[in-house]
């Protein structure tokens, strides 16, 4: 959608510097048009949060069911060929948990939780790593994201495409006022950076055993630039 707002023309007489665009001189006529680009791309990489609890009567069991419960997760993560770098601590907690009666605080036991965060390069892996986790003994799986390998060249490509989109508009601007543009003074990009935004999933530990392989529908992720260019005219 071509952003054909805040196109005006304008006497300029002070304006502040950007670093790589120095304002025009005093008194120059200008036109100034926004434009935008958007490129559109399926995602090739993915990351997921594996977690495990274990509930115990002390913080070292719990402690010791818990190491021994993600243990069992990570050498199934790393039989799916997810290569260590790709795996990282995301959180580990251990706090007591309490029963409530009558107004009374009952010390229950210990939870222990501990969460990876797993880059999928493969798409076709983040199924199969989601299945086999939760079948070793994972019992959450949640903040599933998807992105590009390649960011910078989506950006570059949506660039490109606001800025011939502001070109545009600032010569149809300028043909209507009797006027042709110059050159170019003045360049500034809003890059909007959301980063791959989560996708929450919750699954029981039993769907494993059920036979449930999570069905993974990552669509398209949408990479977005708007510029502002500021032209001389004549």
């Amino acid at each position: 959608m071509k952003g054909f707002a805040a196109i005006a023309l304008a006497l300029v007489t002070s304006a502040s510097a950007y670093a790589q665009t120095p304002p025009p001189p005093p008194d120059t006529s200008v036109v100034v048009s926004t434009g935008e680009g958007i490129v559109k791309h399926a995602p090739d990489r993915a990351w997921v949060t594996i977690a495990a609890e274990s509930r115990a009567k002390t913080p070292g069991e719990a402690q010791k069911l818990n190491a021994d419960a993600m243990s069992a997760v990570m050498q199934k993560i790393k039989g799916a060929s997810i290569p260590a770098e790709a795996v990282r601590t995301a959180s580990y907690d251990l706090q007591p948990e309490f029963d409530y009666a009558n107004g009374k605080q009952t010390l229950r036991g210990y939870l222990a939780r501990n969460a990876v965060e797993v880059r999928v390069d493969d798409l076709a892996k983040l199924g199969p790593v989601i299945d086999v986790s939760v079948g070793a003994g994972a019992t959450s799986v949640s903040n599933i994201r998807f992105d590009l390998k390649d960011r910078t060249a989506a950006e570059q490509e949506a660039l490109k495409l606001a800025i011939a989109d502001a070109r545009a508009q600032a010569d149809t601007a300028a043909q209507a006022a009797g006027v042709k543009v110059e050159r170019i003074v003045r360049l500034e990009v809003h890059r909007e950076s959301p980063g791959p935004q989560p996708r929450p999933m919750m699954m029981r530990s039993d769907m494993s055993a059920a036979g449930a392989q999570p069905q993974m529908s990552p669509g398209e992720l949408e990479v977005r630039v708007m510029v502002t260019l500021t032209a001389a005219i004549k």
